[in-house]
């Protein structure tokens, strides 16, 4: 399948059905608010390395977690029971994001202009994040972008044992109360399927995706 050049002025996408294989679209344009909440809305989403250009990705098959589903194990109970760490949302996300970039200095793709980017989104209202406290300190957290009943994750880290564990728990247990469909996880890992994250086809995604964003 061809990649796509996009325009720098025009917040256009392909059509995501049209991404190769592996999940590339695109290449080219900006971080601006407009490009990505149009991303975002069609199920495309950025992911390049430092000194690349920005590179538009649209999975054929997704990778979520449904929030009601997510996965607590008999230990993380057993630890939540008896925790002091506090859950506070939308707290401090410039420190949440940054510390989602420099915790993994060598193996990031959250580039300065991505940090600036989703601080802009996080001023318009649309990112958001789930910070974990260990009183005053943060212990660990996430952060990822709404739009509709849609949460889109982008990184989590953790300073403390669990913390990021349980960040993504309150927030699963946040967005399932407040009626939200799913969180796309984009790709893979081992730890978010030992959370509930399972593997979805492109067309059940997008029908979510609709339902969500209240286009159907």
């Amino acid at each position: 399948m061809p990649i796509f050049l996009l325009s720098d002025k025009l917040h256009i996408f392909p059509p995501p059905e049209l991404a190769s294989d592996n999940g590339l679209l695109a290449v080219g344009g900006d971080l601006s608010a407009g490009r990505l909440l149009s991303a975002y809305s069609n199920g495309i989403f950025p992911w390049y390395n430092p000194g690349e250009e920005i590179k538009w990705w649209c999975p054929k098959e997704r990778f979520v977690i449904f929030p009601q589903d997510v996965h607590i194990s008999r230990s993380m109970k057993k630890e939540m029971s008896k925790t002091s760490l506090e859950i506070k949302f939308n707290i401090n996300f410039n420190q949440i994001i940054h510390n989602c970039r420099t915790m993994r200095e060598n193996e990031t793709w959250i580039t300065s202009e991505m940090e600036s980017a989703y601080i802009k989104l996080f001023e318009l209202g649309y990112a958001h994040c789930t910070g974990v406290y260990d009183g005053l300190e943060l212990a660990g957290g996430l952060y990822g972008v709404i739009i509709g009943k849609c949460f889109f994750g982008e990184s989590m880290f953790s300073k403390t044992a669990n913390a990021s564990k349980l960040a993504l728990i309150s927030l699963c247990q946040k967005l399932s109360d407040e009626g939200f469909l799913f969180i796309d996880c984009q790709f893979h890992t081992a730890h978010l399927e030992k959370m509930g994250g399972r593997h979805i086809s492109w067309a059940t995604y997008k029908h979510l995706l609709k339902k969500g964003l209240g286009t159907i």
